[in-house]
């Protein structure tokens, strides 16, 4: 299997976790469970597909992703004990989620002879959107646009890793493992230390 659908398909699961996680948190019914995780695990790959004039979108061509969600979903639904999951358990999946999909949407923005600048905002829209669309449907203000842990800065710098890993004659599967591992570690050190951007005053 291409490694890029292959972290992509990881970065689906752990962003519909993440949605369950917090669905599961706010005691949605089964529909709303399912409709949750499928925005949290297709929203930025979505968007970047449309962006990038990719067809047809990742998920539709492979339906057995929502198949699996809807899966997940059901288990959530039915078992209690899915009420019992700490909160850093959606910490933990949302940024996994976020360093694979970020590497994923920039390597298949690479592959089309995307620039570097493109190839990285195409990252970071796939890892941060589903998250966005996540918290708005759970009735939250998105982390991304409220002065917060970084989020999306961790996806951007981390696909310009990806790229000087690249550049630097790094293999290719090396450079993908590392990155995520970065873009992940950097997301969790930012909530533990309570790294935010500056802002003027």
């Amino acid at each position: 299997m291409d490694l890029l659908k292959f972290i992509e398909i990881i970065g689906v699961f752990a962003s519909a976790l993440a949605g369950l996680f917090e669905a599961r948190r706010r005691d949605m019914d089964l529909v709303g469970l399912f409709v949750v995780a499928l925005v949290a695990a297709f929203g930025g790959g979505t968007l970047r597909d449309l962006l990038l004039n990719r067809t047809p979108l990742f998920w539709i061509e492979h339906d057995g992703y929502a198949m699996a969600i809807l899966g997940l979903s059901l288990i959530f639904a039915l078992f209690p004990v899915t009420r019992r999951f700490p909160p850093s358990a959606l910490l933990i999946a949302d940024a996994l989620g976020l360093g694979f999909f970020s590497v994923a949407g920039a390597g298949y923005a690479l592959e089309l002879g995307s620039s570097l600048f493109i190839a990285a905002f195409m990252g970071t829209i796939t890892g941060t959107f589903g998250g966005v669309l996540r918290d708005i449907l759970c009735n939250e203000l998105p982390s991304l646009f409220q002065r917060s842990h970084l989020y999306a800065t961790c996806a951007f710098i981390g696909c310009y890793v990806y790229f000087a890993l690249l550049y630097l004659a790094v293999p290719g599967d090396m450079a993908v493992w590392l990155t995520i591992v970065g873009i992940t570690a950097f997301r969790l050190a930012a909530v533990r230390w309570n790294w935010v951007l500056p802002v003027s005053r």
